[in-house]
């Protein structure tokens, strides 16, 4: 793991923050890329929900000719069966899970953070949150996939098999495909993972009735 912890965007709330929403941006994005979306939550003036979005470590990327980006880990195939490098996401994992002990080092308890993904950053989530010993509060894993498959099921914690977890997709993604979404909520929900499901009528993004929806997942879950 990384000695240094990962660089972020931060987004706080007027008042002193009780929770912490650490937030993965997807491959060749950055944490600047959905700052943006926290004032399109609504969330009430008052809220105490800190957002951190972290940038992703520079690393060459292979079926993007090598090019350097940011990125979780590398994609060395096409093939969404073996396209996750396992290595780049355990490091990524270990380097995510500092950013959870950091925020809870600064006084939020892990059963106020919530951890959430788009695309490559929501496969980090559900590799991290599968294994956590940490209870906390939620997961969000929007238009993304699993890595893992039944061979690595049983290094799955039961920590976290009580905390929702927010799954959603498009049903136009031309990126990753919907039924490797629905892939991941059946794994999850297989194996005992409180997981919910939405679709929604967009391609490889987010949509207003999307935040509205997590908006209202976030302040259930951080009431």
């Amino acid at each position: 793991m990384s000695a240094e912890l990962l660089p972020f965007v931060e987004v706080n709330p007027q008042t002193q923050h009780d929770a912490v929403v650490i937030w993965l941006h997807g491959l060749g994005d950055s944490g600047n890329g959905f700052a943006p979306i926290v004032p399109q939550l609504n969330l009430p003036a008052d809220h105490k929900i800190r957002f951190v979005f972290p940038h992703a470590p520079i690393r060459p990327v292979t079926i993007n000719n090598g090019f350097q980006m940011r990125a979780w880990y590398d994609i060395k195939s096409m093939n969404f069966e073996d396209r996750a490098d396992k290595a780049g996401v355990q490091e990524s994992t270990a380097m995510v899970e500092a950013l959870i002990e950091s925020e809870m080092a600064k006084g939020v308890p892990a059963e106020r953070v919530i951890l959430a993904g788009f695309s490559q950053g929501g496969v980090i989530a559900y590799y991290l949150g599968a294994r956590l010993q940490k209870k906390i509060a939620g997961m969000i894993c929007l238009s993304t996939y699993m890595s893992d498959n039944p061979s690595t099921f049983s290094e799955w914690s039961d920590t976290n098999k009580n905390t929702p977890i927010f799954a959603a997709h498009g049903q136009f993604d031309d990126v990753v495909p919907i039924q490797l979404g629905k892939n991941a909520y059946t794994n999850m929900k297989d194996n005992g993972f409180a997981i919910s499901w939405k679709e929604y009528p967009m391609q490889h993004n987010v949509c207003l009735e999307q935040l509205h929806d997590i908006s209202r997942w976030l302040q259930e879950r951080l009431a």
